[in-house]
């Protein structure tokens, strides 16, 4: 398959189910609804999204009913940006080479553009004109495994761990593993999982699914260490360097950068292998494997 061609017809589907289920700007209160699009159409690459079509298409489910869901991964993941770039956090300028959300329309309408979208993620999840037809245990796992990786546990977790590691000197290869598993693999593990069970997974197939969203999440992660590194602002849309600047624990900070290179090279051969159970069907998926670790931005 070609990946850039896959990629972008499944970005466009995404956004245009996004423009259809997202709040329009002309609804009142405007000015928080125009954020929440400022953000959610700012260039994103839809990753999450399209993770969870992918593994939905790979055990044999039809995509399109998880078209809902996959929207709301990626109003999560829009929120969690929104907030993470706020001036109590890590403080940025730029997201995705546009000026961040709390630059356009002020803190406190960023902070409720990020509420807004998480809570329209569980609207959307749940809207019976929407999923009409899902078997209700299996929608009500869907709901859970994405709650329970967004929240504490998960998500929210891992940045909460991030930032009480920042500037610290004394942090070890653990702790940087668990923020990684949590602030940016939960999501995507997450994101396969809830594909699949909308698919119809099997016993064996989710535990599949589950061992490649595991690896793929904390290679994306790593990836990201490098890239702030080795990548330009213009291509990592944000200030190079950042990570380094605010003495972040990363993998290349604790492991050097040789060592992170061949630890997301061995995430992405876990990923790969824990697919031998799936045939053609979950070709996307293996080559979202490989583009994780090799992409520039």
């Amino acid at each position: 398959m070609e990946l850039k061609i896959y990629l972008k017809e499944q970005c466009a589907r995404v956004d245009a189910a996004l423009d259809r289920f997202l709040p329009m700007e002309t609804e009142l209160p405007h000015s928080v609804h125009k954020a929440m699009r400022y953000s959610v159409f700012a260039g994103g690459k839809r990753v999450r999204p399209i993770l969870m079509l992918a593994a939905c298409q790979a055990v044999g489910g039809d995509s399109d009913r998880a078209l809902p869901a996959a929207c709301a991964m990626e109003m999560i993941h829009t929120y969690s940006l929104i907030h993470d770039d706020l001036p109590a956090m890590d403080d940025d300028d730029f997201r995705r080479g546009n000026p961040t959300n709390h630059k356009v329309f002020g803190e406190a309408i960023a902070i409720l553009a990020g509420d807004a979208l998480l809570t329209e993620a569980f609207k959307l999840t749940s809207d019976p004109r929407f999923i009409g037809g899902s078997d209700p245990s299996g929608l009500l796992a869907v709901i859970h495994e994405i709650a329970t990786c967004a929240g504490s546990y998960g998500m929210v977790g891992g940045q909460v761990i991030d930032m009480e590691s920042e500037g610290r000197g004394d942090i070890d290869l653990a702790t940087v593993q668990y923020i990684h598993t949590h602030k940016t693999g939960a999501l995507i593990k997450a994101s396969v999982v809830a594909g699949a069970l909308i698919g119809g997974a099997t016993e064996q197939q989710l535990a599949a699914i589950t061992r490649y969203g595991e690896a793929a999440g904390l290679a994306f992660q790593i990836a990201d260490d490098i890239l702030d590194i080795e990548g330009t602002t213009e291509e990592i849309g944000k200030d190079a360097g950042s990570d380094e600047a605010r003495g972040k624990a990363t993998y290349p900070a604790v492991m050097g950068l040789v060592a992170a290179k061949e630890e997301a090279q061995s995430m992405m051969e876990e990923a790969l292998k824990a697919l031998d159970v799936f045939d053609a069907a979950a070709e996307p998926l293996r080559e979202i494997a490989r583009y994780i670790v090799q992409r520039r931005n």
